[in-house]
């Protein structure tokens, strides 16, 4: 029986440097949609530059409103409101602290509140999709019903959001996805009240094999060592670094022993660099523990798992 968990982070830190080299440049492909009376969904494409990005800083108007880790590429701003337009930028800042030019300027709208609103949308139909090319997917749904009206649709990949778009639209294109891989997405609508319809029918699509299948989707450096507490307890100390693919990973599952023991969520912004996490398999000394983890990745699937580390507790 687990007796406690507890969480740590070890973060890397790059300082700031000026050697010459250019900061990153302005992202491209920002969109903004209203995603209610009160938020908007913003997206844009990552930046490549040398270092990699560490921090997109997201703008409303003239105002930071947000860090986002580099590995991700999308915001819901929210506390906004209702039915008042707002304008959108986005910033890349490099791993030596090195911020680059701003976006262009987006506009997004939020929807007009509607005080009677009590029913959420009616969920969407004939749910359908096909494969783009290796790393994408083309998804189309027939539109939902609601009786105000649907601001925006969210997609899903397993039971992780990873998409939205504005609720005129009927399709989308979802990319950043693995060669050779299959997957399952449901579209859920979303009205101005926030409230959010069941889920369509699911469709399952498979990716066309290619390079970069599940190459690299397993965290690396992973460590895995024994100490005991002041209460007596024995505690596995782990640390690892974030496998390096396309999005934030927030989700890890621990597995112990053959098992799996426990679903690590961050609470806020995932660290940057080397994580950690310590939780209690139980009292007793001298128990060998087998012990390995792997990240539900940002298309909503579960990644290669680390390579398995032994520890003995009180040894």
């Amino acid at each position: 029986m687990l007796c406690g968990l507890a969480l740590a982070v070890s973060c890397g830190c790059s300082a700031g440097g000026g050697n010459g080299e250019r900061p990153p440049g302005a992202p491209a492909g920002v969109t903004a949609r209203a995603g209610s009376a009160t938020s908007v969904h913003v997206m844009w494409n990552a930046v490549t530059a040398d270092p990699p990005v560490g921090v997109y800083e997201v703008y409303r108007g003239t105002a930071k409103v947000a860090d986002v880790p580099g590995t991700a590429h999308m915001l819901d701003v929210v506390r906004l409101a209702p039915a008042t337009s707002y304008v959108f930028t986005v910033r890349a800042r490099d791993g030596r602290g090195r911020l680059g030019p701003p976006s262009r300027r987006v506009r997004a709208t939020t929807a007009a509140a509607s005080v009677a609103d009590t029913s959420a949308p009616a969920q969407p139909g004939r749910v359908t999709g096909r494969p783009a090319k290796s790393r994408a997917v083309q998804l189309s749904w027939s539109a939902s019903t609601d009786d105000r009206k649907v601001v925006s649709y969210d997609v899903y990949q397993g039971g992780a959001r990873i998409h939205s778009v504005g609720g005129g639209r009927t399709a989308t294109l979802i990319t950043g996805l693995r060669p050779g891989t299959a997957y399952t997405f449901t579209v859920r609508a979303r009205d101005a009240a926030d409230h959010l319809s069941p889920a369509g029918p699911a469709v399952r699509v498979s990716t066309p094999a290619g390079a970069g299948g599940t190459a690299g989707t397993a965290p690396s450096g992973f460590r895995a060592t024994a100490h005991r507490a002041a209460d007596g307890a024995y505690y596995l100390d782990l640390s690892w670094v974030a496998p390096p693919v396309d999005g934030v990973v927030t989700e890890y599952g621990i597995r112990l022993d053959g098992s799996t023991v426990t679903s690590l969520v961050w609470g806020g912004t995932p660290p940057r660099g080397r994580a950690a996490y310590r939780f209690c398999p139980g009292r007793e000394k001298g128990v060998t523990h087998r012990v390995r983890l792997r990240a539900r990745l940002p298309d909503g699937t579960w990644g290669a798992y680390s390579a398995e580390r032994t520890v003995t507790t009180g040894v």
